[in-house]
Formats: C-alpha cells, sequence, structure tokens
C-alpha cells in the first residue's frame, strides 16, 4: 500500500478520538504551540489563509480566533477527519471552509492565499519538496508559509529523553485512547526519515522560498519554520 493510501486510512480510523488523545498526551501544550506558530503569519486583518492538512481543525480554529476578520480554507485529503472539523464549527462556519483536496495538488488558482499553516502533519507528505512547492504556487508573493512539527532535539540527552516518550509512551498511549495502536505506532515512526530543522530549513529553500528560518520550541522536540514567497 502506497503511503497516501496508508496515512489517509489511518487518519480515518482514529478520527473520532484523535483530539482527545492530543490533548492528554502534550498535557493541552499543543495550543499554545500552534498560537505561536500562528503569530508568524503576519497577515493583514481580514487576509484569507490556508491550513494545510487541517484535520480536525484545530489550526484552522485558532488562525480564526487570532483575528476576527479573517478567513480560512481548511484542506485535507482524510474525509472522516474533516467530518469532524465540520461539526467543530458552529462558532466560525462563516470565514472557515474546509474542502476534501490533496496538498499536493491543491484546487485553487495561483497566488490566491496571503498566508498558509500546516501543523504536524510534513511528516506525513509523499514528497516534501514537492510539497512545498505546491503551497508556495498558491501563495501571494511576499506572503509566508508557516509549518509546525515535531522535530528532533540537538542535545543528545533531551533527544533520547524525548524519543523514550515519543517512540514508547506515545504509541502506548495514543493505542489506548484512539483504539488503533497500529496509528500510533505508525505516528512516532513517521520521525524516523523525517529531516531535523536544519534539514527541513534546506528543502524550503529548495522549493523556493527566502528568508527561510526556524525556531525550536521545548528544546528542540517541536519547530516551526518559516518561508516566505519571493515577490514578483
Amino acid at each position: 500500500m502506497e503511503k497516501s493510501t496508508y496515512v489517509r486510512e489511518m487518519f480515518a480510523t482514529i478520527a473520532p478520538k484523535y483530539d482527545l488523545a492530543n490533548r492528554v498526551m502534550t498535557a493541552g501544550i499543543d495550543e499554545s504551540w500552534r498560537r505561536r506558530a500562528i503569530r508568524e503569519l503576519q497577515v493583514a486583518p481580514g487576509g484569507e489563509v490556508l491550513d494545510l492538512c487541517c484535520g480536525t481543525g484545530d489550526l484552522s480554529f485558532a488562525n480564526a480566533r487570532s483575528d476576527r476578520a479573517r478567513r480560512i480554507v481548511g484542506v485535507d485529503f482524510c474525509e472522516p477527519m474533516l467530518k469532524v472539523a465540520r461539526e467543530r464549527n458552529s462558532e466560525f462556519a462563516d470565514r472557515i471552509t474546509f474542502v476534501e483536496a490533496d496538498v499536493m495538488a491543491l484546487p485553487f488558482e495561483g497566488a490566491r492565499f496571503e498566508g498558509a499553516t500546516m501543523g504536524f502533519s510534513m511528516r506525513n507528505v509523499v514528497d516534501i519538496v514537492a510539497t512545498l512547492s505546491e503551497i508556495r504556487r498558491v501563495l501571494k508573493p511576499g506572503a509566508r508559509f508557516v509549518n509546525l512539527d515535531v522535530s528532533k532535539p540537538p542535545n543528545p540527552l533531551w533527544r533520547s529523553l524525548f524519543y523514550l516518550h515519543f517512540y514508547k509512551i506515545v504509541p502506548l498511549l495514543g493505542g489506548l485512547l484512539s483504539g488503533s495502536k497500529s496509528a500510533y505506532a505508525y505516528l512516532p515512526n513517521s520521525l524516523t526519515n523525517f529531516p531535523d530543522a536544519e534539514g527541513l530549513a534546506a528543502r524550503f529553500v529548495q522549493a523556493g522560498y527566502r528568508d527561510v528560518r526556524f525556531v525550536r520550541l521545548l528544546g528542540g522536540i517541536v519547530a516551526i519554520h518559516v518561508g516566505t514567497v519571493p515577490q514578483a
């Protein structure tokens, strides 16, 4: 089974309990990470933002709360995850639209959005550079793409402690909370072949972004990457 099909079916399985599992495993700190990532967007009030691989909508909702005029389009290729997002969307139904689509083939015209975000999903795409290039295509010149994801801490001791948690405790706890041990075995292992913070930044540059930088959070277990679309 190819990776994209496996990922879609895996997320479909855990969609109903995905949010609960995340909150418990991060002790709720993931919400602060999302707010920190959104601050990097620097979108003018009322701008339109694309939230990629939006899942059940956490980052889309955080975007909406950050600016009461902002419009958000949330995209995901897993309909069961979008179903949960739509069910949660009563507060922002006038400003958030959820669309089923593949991040590597977005159904939008070029240079449409004032900014884009992605949360905890870049590890799951088939081709990182191709994905980054497709995101850049639909962003206006000068717009930012902000990516939030798990990363690899540079400190060896902290990295070993984090890996103990991420590779041993997360699968056990996630499996119990979601009812899918296989899903939460896959999710930690998706980090194994994922580039470290410097490597992901290099892929941003390869995909044509400028002013690329990253911020490590909590000792580097999470990183926020920012890239800007060059001016025409």
